[in-house]
């Protein structure tokens, strides 16, 4: 009986030590910053204005001494009722930046918007209006209705990440996707970001500081982050949950098998 349980005790200290070698991971890999000394300061580019992209939808406010005067242009930041639209579905308010550049405004008609930033098509638009005397002393505030970023790949929770404050950077999206798994790859972090009708992949490296000093640390509205798996790690775990179930089931026999025969 002693043998039995000798034996028993062997296989289990064989299968754990297994358990604990197949677990090792370079933590290296999976920390963020690995070359940040005790102190370190850098220059934010917080503050950089967004610029207006085709696509994009703004809510333009107007406002002036005369609250009846001003409801024609502010009439597009109200969604449409259900009946007015199809389908029963309300439409999105907001001005629609269209594919030439330009968006409607009641009276004005076409205006340049898609390369602007907003200070600029708010001064824009109180100039218009202060030119065709449509409005005395008009105020004009302006706001990115669809500010957002997309964070996909090996996040805990892939999705889209909306922004109303209308600025993020990398950190706090790839924070708000409820941060990379142990098996995101973070030296080789992909942001995808369309700059007028061209793709552009860039790739990034969270392991280093000098994330902190590139162009791309803060995001631009509708970029794409997609976090690439460690293949290699997958792949172990793969063969890990195909195994396992026949490690479990072979050390079950045998020790059935080791208790059969110290019973005879």
């Amino acid at each position: 009986m002693n043998s039995f349980w000798s034996a028993s005790k062997c296989l289990l200290v064989i299968f754990w030590g297994l358990s604990i070698f197949s677990s090792c991971v370079d933590t290296r890999k999976v920390a963020y910053f690995n070359d940040v000394p005790d102190s370190i300061r850098i220059a934010s580019q917080a503050g950089l204005e967004p610029v207006i992209q085709k696509k994009d939808i703004l809510s333009i406010a107007v406002s002036s001494l005369s609250s009846e005067a001003t409801i024609v242009f502010n009439t597009p930041n109200l969604p449409a009722s259900p009946i007015a639209s199809t389908n029963n579905t309300s439409q999105t308010a907001g001005y629609l930046v269209n594919q030439d550049g330009f968006i409607k405004f009641p009276i004005l008609g076409n205006i340049p918007a898609a390369g602007l930033t907003q200070k600029q098509l708010e001064n824009n638009i109180t100039q218009l209006l202060i030119d065709k005397k449509l409005l005395f002393d008009p105020i004009v505030t302006s706001r990115f209705l669809n500010f957002r970023v997309t964070v996909l790949g090996e996040v805990a929770r892939p999705g889209v990440v909306y922004v109303p404050s209308e600025q993020i950077n990398i950190l706090e999206a790839i924070g708000d996707a409820g941060d990379l798994t142990i098996y995101g790859l973070r030296n080789n972090v992909i942001l995808i970001r369309q700059q007028d009708s061209v793709q552009q992949l860039k790739r990034l490296n969270l392991n280093s500081s000098q994330i902190l000093h590139s162009t791309y640390f803060f995001l631009k509205s509708n970029d794409v982050i997609y976090v690439e798996p460690d293949k290699a790690r997958v792949a172990n775990l793969s063969v890990t949950q195909q195994r396992l179930p026949v490690i479990l089931s072979g050390l079950s026999l045998i020790i059935i098998l080791l208790t059969n025969v110290f019973k005879l």
